[in-house]
């Protein structure tokens, strides 16, 4: 492993674009690299080429042609799962540079590039997602550019956030990208500005995290009074520190047998240690998160809703995808059985797509005849910006010093 992890620095510098020029460079690096014709490579391509095909049908005859949405529902599954989800799962990013940068806990720093990576490619290609949905998306610049500014819309407020999160990722991540291209430099200014573009994303992460709860806020007599609650802005932000380290475990699990080769020794060593101490923070993190799940149910009386299948619908959310979590990643973390903990973070990853996926769409109207279903080409969209986000994931990983060694010259600007 030690001697991989060598050649590979080594790579770093000996093809750096100062020796071979830049179009050469980015020319070799567009290659492919590894087996071409494997499984998830052949599905992949396969969900995202029908994908392009049903987008050109969306847009050339609307939303109607492809998708089950009517003013009913204009919220689909491109925004309750791509978006609104993708979102809370993106929210390791914040956490995880807040833990090293902030509480300076060193432990987690070798997993900072890699994080704001998942981070930075989910709030691009969900925003993406955003577009697909949007009925006029050519007005998505009004915010932007003073048209039709806004200024009391939760929609506003959570765009602009979006906007200047995705720029603070790009900022933060920027440094891996500068020492891939050997701009020496470039790398000491933009490795400079870590710590306050790490502050100001965490404060956009908070808001933003807490404004799509918020919108939902002003949908009280559509959402089932089992998921509607006057703290869902709070809920909505602790559920996206659990489930953004749950996404931080799950994906650090897959990503040390893809990306064995490119991890250096050091991260390799400690990535049992980080995956315990990520799974006992987002164990406490859900207790406090059932905790105000308890209030809520008490404060509100909803034992007088609680009845019939929604009812058992609620305890397989709660019970299933928080309670049983919590109890596998506590456990899991006491015994330092990472079995336990990658089943554990399973549960509560898919325990907050449900949660929202029940707040935006399956519990949004639930008295309605006529509820939304979304057609299959909506699923495939919905697969194939997934698909076309591991690609680019996973294109960045192998070339840049993400999980391997920064050169030396790097180290001299930490």
């Amino acid at each position: 492993m030690a001697a991989s992890a060598s050649l590979t620095d080594a790579s770093l510098t000996d093809t750096a674009p100062r020796k071979t020029g830049l179009v050469r460079f980015l020319a070799k690096e567009l290659l492919p690299k590894g087996k071409i014709l494997t499984p998830f490579n052949v599905i992949s391509v396969a969900i995202m080429l029908a994908s392009a095909g049903i987008l050109v049908v969306r847009f050339a005859y609307g939303l109607g042609a492809v998708t089950n949405l009517s003013q009913s529902f204009p919220w689909g599954i491109w925004k309750g799962f791509n978006v609104v989800a993708g979102v809370a799962l993106a929210g390791g990013a914040y956490v995880v540079t807040f833990m090293v940068y902030i509480l300076r806990l060193e432990k987690y720093r070798p997993i900072v590039r890699i994080t704001v990576l998942n981070g930075f490619l989910a709030y691009l290609f969900y925003a993406g997602a955003l577009l697909l949905e949007l009925g006029r998306p050519w007005e998505v610049m009004n915010p932007i550019i003073g048209n039709s500014f806004g200024f009391s819309s939760v929609l506003f407020l959570i765009s602009w956030h979006f906007l200047l999160y995705i720029i603070a990722q790009a900022l933060e991540f920027s440094p891996a990208a500068a020492e891939w291209l050997g701009w020496k430099r470039i790398h000491r200014f933009l490795a400079g500005m870590t710590v306050g573009v790490v502050i100001f994303g965490i404060t956009l992460s908070t808001l933003h995290q807490s404004g799509l709860g918020a919108l939902f806020m002003m949908a009280k007599n559509k959402i089932h009074p089992l998921w509607y609650s006057e703290m869902i802005p709070i809920l909505f932000f602790v559920s996206s520190i659990f489930a953004g380290l749950g996404m931080v475990i799950f994906e650090g699990s897959i990503s040390r047998r893809v990306f064995g080769d490119r991890i250096s020794p050091e991260h390799a060593r400690s990535h049992d240690g980080i995956a315990v101490g990520l799974a006992r923070i987002a164990g406490a993190v859900m207790f406090v998160y059932l905790f105000l799940l308890a209030v809520n149910f008490l404060h509100r009386q909803l034992w007088l809703e609680f009845s019939g299948a929604w009812g058992a619908w609620y305890l397989v959310e709660v019970i299933g995808m928080v309670a049983v979590p919590m109890v596998l990643l506590l456990t899991g973390s006491a015994s330092r059985h990472l079995g336990i903990i990658r089943l554990g973070a399973g549960l509560a990853v898919l325990g907050v797509i449900l949660n929202r996926l029940n707040i935006s769409i399956i519990a949004y109207k639930w008295y309605a005849v006529g509820h939304y279903v979304p057609t299959w080409m909506e699923v495939v969209v919905a697969l194939g910006v997934i698909c076309a986000e591991i690609w680019v994931f996973r294109w960045v990983v192998r070339r840049m010093p993400v999980l391997s060694r920064s050169p030396e010259w790097a180290k001299e600007s930490h």
